[in-house]
């Protein structure tokens, strides 16, 4: 589990990085919005007021008065576009702070963040329309028509959205964790509002969420790495196990939680008798953890005089 907190810190870290290094223009530009916006209101009466400075000047051409005239939407857009970034700022910074750094915190405040961002996008595009002249009542209504003609022909989308949202409330996985989903078993990169994208082996598999069914979830609990290695049949088995008791507790297996278990007799084969041996480890590390368990236990074998048994195939042939 201590896997998944650091895997979690390093995308953190690679979060933090990219924000920093676009942070500094972000903050230049919504600087100087903020300063254009403050001086709108400060020359209140020049743009809007008594004062208006932006009406038509005679001996100009009427290109040149059309676009003095537009001057003031201009400003009322930027004003609009500037209060709104900023108020939305301050929300995705508190959301950010209030939720803690687990893996679904991380999750939930990135779907937050995400609808958040889809939603202030639309609300721009509707203010500022407004502000040039479009009656966005009936936008909104056709908008709502479309958008009723559009859902009964996208059904499978609005199921992926739905289903999303049903995957980040009810904890089903989170970011880091390591599922399987059908035949491909990997680590969830990312849960947005339609996919879910699963990185193995430097593959990224794109699911769509209403497609994600029996997912098996290898992170709640620690996962259990198995060797299975084979001895003679001829072989003293009482004294192989206590060969194994002796020298077990002296394996060491990087990426292993806690000591090696013999699980004692798993199979009578068709050459050899079948010992299990078993170890609990994190799941990301489940194949290398089995690699190095399986090179740990044949050097024992090998030490203590145990031999693995060669395939044999045994003929019987009838008498006349």
């Amino acid at each position: 589990m201590s896997k998944v907190s650091d895997d979690l810190k390093e995308q953190n870290e690679e979060i933090k990085k990219k924000v920093k290094a676009a942070g500094p223009l972000k903050l230049v530009i919504l600087a100087i919005l903020l300063v254009g916006t403050v001086c709108s209101f400060v020359f209140y009466d020049y743009i809007y007021g008594d004062k208006y400075a932006f009406g038509p000047h005679e001996g100009w051409s009427s290109f040149v008065n059309d676009f003095i005239g537009i001057i003031p939407k201009i400003i009322t857009c930027i004003q609009i576009v500037t209060i709104v970034l900023v108020i939305v700022t301050v929300i995705l910074c508190i959301i950010r702070k209030c939720f803690g750094k687990t893996q679904r915190s991380i999750t939930v405040s990135s779907l937050i963040c995400n609808l958040i961002r889809w939603l202030t996008a639309i609300i721009l595009v509707i203010a500022v329309l407004a502000v040039w002249g479009v009656d966005t009542t009936a936008l909104i209504t056709g908008a709502g028509v479309i958008t009723l003609v559009i859902g009964l022909g996208m059904q499978s989308l609005i199921a992926d959205v739905v289903a999303g949202l049903f995957i980040v409330f009810e904890n089903e996985f989170n970011v880091g964790d390591w599922i399987t989903v059908g035949d491909f078993r990997g680590q969830v990169v990312s849960i947005g509002i339609r996919t879910t994208k699963l990185e193995a082996l430097g593959n990224i598999k794109i699911l769509n969420n209403n497609s994600i069914q029996g997912v098996l979830n290898h992170t709640i609990k620690p996962s259990v790495a198995k060797t299975l290695i084979d001895i003679e049949y001829g072989a003293d088995l009482p004294k192989i196990e206590k060969v194994i008791r002796e020298h077990l507790k002296d394996l060491k297996v990087p990426g292993a939680i806690g000591e090696i278990s013999y699980d004692g007799v798993a199979t009578l084969g068709a050459s050899g008798v079948t010992l299990q041996f078993t170890v609990g480890c994190y799941e990301g590390d489940i194949f290398a953890v089995e690699r190095a368990m399986n090179r740990e236990v044949k050097v024992m074998f090998d030490k203590n005089g145990i031999d693995i048994p060669f395939p044999q195939i045994v003929v019987h042939k009838e008498s006349k």
